[in-house]
Parts: structure tokens; sequence; C-alpha cells
């Protein structure tokens, strides 16, 4: 076995492996069990720090 067919073995077992890690982030986030967490995630922006809804976060 040379260098070569080492090489393009190693650039194989990375593309196999970048792809399942991957699909694997995509599954995480795309379960509908995560969804009220992306939810609230999103609307972090628009919450204040004093607990009342609405309004300005300042002044």
């Amino acid at each position: 076995m040379d260098l070569m067919t080492i090489t393009e073995l190693a650039r194989s077992a990375w593309v196999v492996w970048l792809t399942l890690i991957f699909a694997s982030i995509l599954f995480w986030a795309f379960r509908p069990k995560n969804k009220k967490r992306w939810e609230d995630d999103a609307m972090m922006i628009f919450k204040n720090d004093k607990g009342d809804k609405g309004g300005h976060a300042h002044g």
C-alpha cells in the first residue's frame, strides 16, 4: 500500500465522516421535539428583563 492509496482512502473516509456529522445535525435540528425550543429562541429578542410583555426593554 503506497502513500497515494492511503491518501485516497483518507479523503473518502473524511467525506463519509463529514456527511454523517452533517446529517446528524440536520436530524437534530429538524426533529419535531425541538420545535418549541426553536420558537422560544426566536422570540428571545422580543422579551425584556422586567418580565412584562411588549414595550421597550430600555427607557
